[in-house]
């Protein structure tokens, strides 16, 4: 074969099976004629290879021609054809038209030769002079499709139509490279990105990068602050304004779903791989269903870092890159953003669903409410998307079911408070488990009191808010479930001991919570403190009211003469003695948990029995310090009973003989 017939006919790389475009070959009217050329010959190479000589005739070609004056008589004659009425006359095609071809060609051939692999940077004459040229061939091809298949201009439409077909392949690859990053770049020179690592997302600034050292996907997650070119996923302004130039070149020449394609596939890839390194993996109904909560959990947090990371710097990050490579169609960048931004709201979606068909249990409400604040951020993320509307619905269908669930599990905790019917009462009336376990359960409820309201909108039946009418119901529920189990005691003086315990639990818990402190109100706060305060009351008159009785003068004088009856003062002491004993073995046993209420009851005992024995035990006991067994009656000084007083409460059976001693 002569260099001449070389020139004529050179193979490229482009043309391998394994291009999209080389398996579809056709002109951008998507419809077979006459004038569709043979390209099966092309499509048939199965290993490249590269025409050194066409490359050098490109030098050769441009030194040998004037290339302005080339390509103004390339426009002339485009134009000329335009404008021809009769498609059946077409005019002389010029000796340009094949030279503009061969150039063309021989610039695609000089990309694939091994002098100009690796030259990924900035745009140079050459490359604005080729992308020129195949608008120029694209025009000239649409032109010379006018006219009839048996014209004169059949020859010249084959062609023009073989360059055109081979820069759209050699495009199409080069859009991949881009995209993906590959190491044997044709169109510029590798990225060298300065990534400045980081382990947390910055929320000034969401410059995304990747570790440029592999590839230029969307790998190996940082944020770097410090490169100010790198404002897309992983590519440089360089690599995007490049990317820019060819899609708006191959969607002119009618090649917009294979552009849009290979951009898809790529940038879908990209954000597996993500998804990947993020630990996000696709798990069925019944993956979730098997897992253990502990195991779920752990789940769970990945999936919401995933998520937020999607939408505060994945997906904004992926709208602006779609924005910038195909800035002059915006719908084409709605459309391929939001295809993108569904598949993996999809996945995500999917895993948020079986999270919500699991059992549901009280300690699950959290990370319930975790994920669906987390889907509420996700929302805004795709308005505006070609697919926004049915992503929306699907997000919100999602986070709908986990609020459901959430409303679930606090319908659960409404029955159990109701269920839990103990048939023995809690040693020492100290505060129940219920109570404990309830008070903390709200209290951490208060931190999602916004997300509450939203879950509980459709149940609103109050003036309140749904939250606080939910809050307010349980407590209430406390309530009747606490005074239910203060009836299992027979002891009168230790049910109002359990019920001021379980009361001033109730209260602190509410008063260290700001967020349910504002819920219940002050009022409800100082009627509930009044209540309590009368339990203490009740406690002390049942207690020490029968105590205060022995310490009584009614009785102890004869008639008018005020003589002193011993008998019966013994029997006061006796009786005394006997019931402090039996307070102090009893009480000491049971519990005040509150250290604080536990010294107000002590003080108020004190305040009340310590002064009323003083003043007995001075007046009466030298009437029987004379008699025989003194010490049987007169057992305890004043300071004897407040140490007893000082005893009662610790939950623990304290011994009178100790004490004696």
């Amino acid at each position: 074969m002569t260099p001449a017939e070389k020139s004529d006919k050179p193979y490229y790389p482009s043309d391998r099976p394994g291009s999209f475009i080389s398996r579809h070959i056709r002109l951008k009217s998507d419809v077979s004629s006459p004038r569709t050329p043979d390209l099966s010959s092309v499509a048939e190479v199965q290993q490249p290879i590269i025409d050194d000589f066409v490359a050098e005739n490109f030098d050769e070609l441009v030194q040998d021609h004037n290339i302005e004056q080339v390509t103004e008589e390339i426009d002339r004659f485009t134009d000329t054809l335009s404008a021809v009425d009769d498609k059946t006359n077409p005019p002389d095609v010029p000796d340009t038209v094949d030279t503009f071809s061969k150039i063309v060609e021989a610039r695609i051939a000089k990309y694939y030769s091994g002098d100009n692999h690796s030259r990924f940077g900035k745009m140079t004459e050459e490359d604005s002079f080729f992308l020129q040229a195949v608008n120029r061939i694209s025009k000239l091809t649409d032109a010379f499709s006018d006219f009839p298949s048996a014209s004169a201009t059949t020859t010249s439409l084959n062609r023009t139509s073989m360059a055109l077909q081979r820069a759209m392949s050699f495009l199409e690859e080069e859009l991949r490279d881009l995209l993906e990053g590959s190491r044997s770049k044709r169109f510029s020179s590798p990225v060298e990105n300065n990534i400045k690592s980081t382990s947390t997302l910055s929320s000034s600034k969401n410059l995304l990068s990747i570790n440029s050292r592999h590839d230029t996907s969307f790998t190996d997650l940082t944020i770097n602050e410090d490169a100010e070119e790198e404002v897309f996923p992983g590519y440089s302004n360089d690599v995007v304004t490049k990317m820019t130039r060819i899609v708006s070149t191959m969607i002119s020449a009618g090649y917009e779903s294979e552009c849009c394609q290979v951009y898809s596939i790529s940038r879908r890839n990209a954000f597996e791989e993500v998804l990947r390194s993020l630990e996000i993996e696709k798990m069925s109904i019944d993956d979730v269903q098997k897992m253990q909560w502990d195991t779920l959990e752990i789940e769970i947090g990945k999936w919401i870092k995933a998520v937020k990371q999607c939408a505060t710097v994945l997906f904004p990050g992926e709208r602006k890159l779609s924005e910038s490579v195909f800035p002059d169609h915006p719908t084409i960048s709605d459309s391929l953003f939001g295809n993108l931004a569904r598949a993996v709201i999809i996945q995500l979606l999917n895993f948020a669903d079986a999270v919500a068909l699991t059992k549901r249990s009280a300690e699950k409400l959290f990370k319930f409410l975790d994920m669906y604040e987390t889907l509420r951020e996700l929302t805004a993320v795709v308005e505006g998307s070609g697919s926004s509307s049915e992503a929306k619905v699907e997000i919100t269908a999602a986070g709908d079911r986990l609020g459901e669930a959430a409303v679930c599990i606090f319908g659960d905790l409404e029955s159990s408070i109701k269920g839990d019917l103990a048939r023995t009462p809690l040693p020492g009336g100290a505060v129940h488990p219920l109570t404990r376990y309830v008070m903390n359960y709200l209290k951490y409820t208060c931190e999602y009191k916004e997300t509450l309201n939203h879950v509980f909108l459709s149940k609103e039946q109050s003036k309140l808010s749904p939250f606080a009418f939910q809050l307010m119901t349980i407590v209430e529920l406390l309530d009747e479930s606490l005074d239910g189990k203060s009836k299992l005691y027979k002891d009168t003086s230790l049910r109002f001991v359990f019920l001021m315990n379980n009361g001033r639990y109730i209260l602190q818990k509410i008063k260290g919570s700001t967020e349910i402190l504002e819920v219940m109100g002050d009022t409800w706060y100082r009627t509930r403190s009044t209540i309590v305060r009368q339990y203490h009351k009740n406690y002390q008159r049942e207690t020490w009211g029968k105590l205060l009785q022995c310490l009584s003068q009614e009785g102890l004088l004869q008639g008018g003469n005020g003589k002193v009856q011993k008998q019966v003062l013994k029997d006061r002491f006796k009786s005394f003695n006997t019931m402090m004993e039996e307070i102090h073995r009893t009480q000491s046993g049971w519990v005040v948990n509150e250290e604080q209420l536990k010294s107000e009851l002590r003080v108020s005992i004190t305040a009340v029995v310590i002064p009323a024995y003083r003043a007995f035990f001075g007046r009466f006991k030298h009437y029987l310090e004379s008699s025989r067994q003194a010490d049987k009656f007169i057992k305890y000084q004043p300071e004897d009973i407040e140490s007893m007083i000082e005893d009662l409460f610790e939950g623990n059976a304290v011994s009178m003989a100790r004490r004696r001693t």
